[in-house]
């Protein structure tokens, strides 16, 4: 049986699109670090079957089922089945009525664009847009998404599922390659995750919360710049996670994309219905084995 009440659960999804795995030791990140250090960061391999895009690969993350099962093949969302296998904003909003909130800058997550959305229903849905589509301009798309979700979680809307996309690394990966600019990028991303946690621990009832965070990326990046194919560094992805049930430092058990929607359920101490056919498990800390003698 938990000790905290149903309603004091909290769940901070944040999706920073196209970080690779491999250039996170050399960068200053302290507010990803801060999260792996008291849960995990822990690597995702994109598997033989979904391509090395972000359509399908947050399609997988947030419906918590692979690409056979929700139809997302690549950017263009046509042909998808997400009427039967929903994101976790949408079901939880629509199926537990739950407060869920959702946002960010790229169309077919938000909007009826290409196929989308992907976010169907939330209980709340913030959609803004870049001005052109540069680096430059996704950094203030970035900026304003950040400014939105920190107003929405300081506010009276109190979701209990949030979901913040960012997208300027990526942008930034396919203009100009993955040198100081996209590095940069990285970093910038790190200081908004950073502003959203200080919304989280700032809002009045934080000392009666419990509150799991969860920081993931979908793919990773060429050094020139691109993904799409099979190579390690396009099928390299990464998942930080910290909250109740995942202590500091944490060892888990080998990660695949799906286990991101498993998880927010699992914080939530939601039960999948089993006609969901949820691919994903919740993180499981390995248990370290005793010492000998």
């Amino acid at each position: 049986m938990s000790l905290w009440p149903a309603g004091s659960r909290r769940v901070l999804v944040i999706g920073i699109d196209g970080v690779r795995l491999d250039l996170l030791p050399e960068l200053a990140t302290p507010h990803l670090d801060a999260v792996a250090a008291a849960g995990f960061l822990a690597p995702v391999e994109v598997d033989d079957a979904t391509p090395t895009m972000s359509g399908p690969c947050w399609t997988t993350i947030v419906t918590g089922v692979g690409v056979a099962k929700h139809g997302v093949y690549g950017n263009h969302f046509g042909g998808n089945r997400l009427e039967v296998f929903p994101d976790f904003t949408t079901r939880l909003a629509t199926t537990h009525r739950r407060r869920t909130f959702a946002v960010g800058g790229w169309e077919p997550l938000f909007l009826a664009r290409q196929g989308g959305p992907l976010f169907t229903a939330p209980g709340r849905l913030s959609y803004i847009a870049p001005l052109e589509d540069t680096p430059e301009a996704w950094e203030v798309c970035d900026e304003r998404v950040t400014a939105e979700a920190v107003s929405v979680l300081t506010g009276d809307d109190d979701p209990q599922a949030t979901f913040v996309y960012l997208g300027a690394v990526d942008e930034t990966g396919h203009f100009l390659g993955c040198g100081e600019e996209y590095r940069q990028s990285i970093r910038n991303a790190d200081e908004r995750l950073g502003r959203l946690l200080a919304a989280v621990r700032g809002r009045a009832t934080y000392a009666e919360e419990e509150w799991t965070v969860i920081v993931v990326t979908d793919h990773g990046h060429l050094d020139q710049g691109g993904h799409g194919g099979r190579s390690v560094l396009e099928r390299t992805a990464w998942i930080a996670a910290c909250g109740p049930g995942l202590p500091a430092g944490a060892r888990v058990e080998p990660l695949h994309h799906t286990d991101v929607a498993a998880h927010v359920y699992a914080a939530l101490e939601i039960v999948p219905d089993p006609h969901w056919t949820l691919e994903g498990r919740p993180f499981t800390p390995v248990a370290e084995p005793l010492p000998v003698g």
